[in-house]
């Protein structure tokens, strides 16, 4: 069997991101078999409908990995009550021009890490309602939303040990959700 494939998708392009570095950490818990792989966001040209049959290298790039995944972790921190300008960006690239979708039937779930006490829950939301219109089925529970602290993520890139067993929840439900999709 070949390996499960997980493009990761993370909405923060901040040197020190508190996502990229969490992101990072549950795919240190992913089992045997399974691969994340992420994505890069940062170097997709602002989305033209003008370019929808010419589109740049970075944005083909970024097209065929997302076709090339099983499934797709999002991983996003929350702006005005909202994800990211280059998620959305990312999400309109791959799922454009009309009817030619990268992300259609692609099952996902959504994490979302920010040091406040909401843990960036209205962005996932947002983003829930955007993945739902793209046709992608997303894993419901469990949910997670994630308040940054000391200790999350340890100095060896582990999940610390107050989140670990919580992670490792996630990440298997997360692998058996895909799994269910893949033909």
């Amino acid at each position: 069997m070949s390996a499960l494939r997980i493009a990761v998708v993370v909405g923060s392009i901040r040197k020190d991101s508190y996502n990229r570095r969490f992101a990072e950490a549950l795919a240190r818990l992913a089992p045997a078999g399974v691969e994340f792989n992420f994505l890069r966001i940062d170097d997709l040209p602002h989305y033209n409908q003008d370019d929808d049959n010419d589109n740049a290298p970075e944005v083909k790039r970024f097209k065929a990995e997302v076709e090339a995944a099983d499934g797709v972790l999002f991983v996003t921190p929350e702006y005005n009550r909202s994800f990211s300008g280059v998620l959305k960006n990312a999400i309109d690239q791959a799922s454009r021009p009309y009817g030619q979708s990268k992300w259609k039937g692609k099952p996902a779930a959504i994490v979302s890490v920010s040091p406040s006490p909401l843990s960036a829950s209205m962005a996932a939301q947002h983003l829930r309602n955007v993945v739902a219109v793209l046709g992608m089925p997303t894993l419901n529970l469990p949910e997670m939303y994630i308040q940054w602290k000391d200790g999350l993520v340890d100095a060896n890139g582990d999940i610390g040990p107050a989140s670990r067993e919580f992670a490792q929840t996630f990440v298997n439900s997360f692998v058996d959700w895909v799994r269910r999709f893949k033909q």
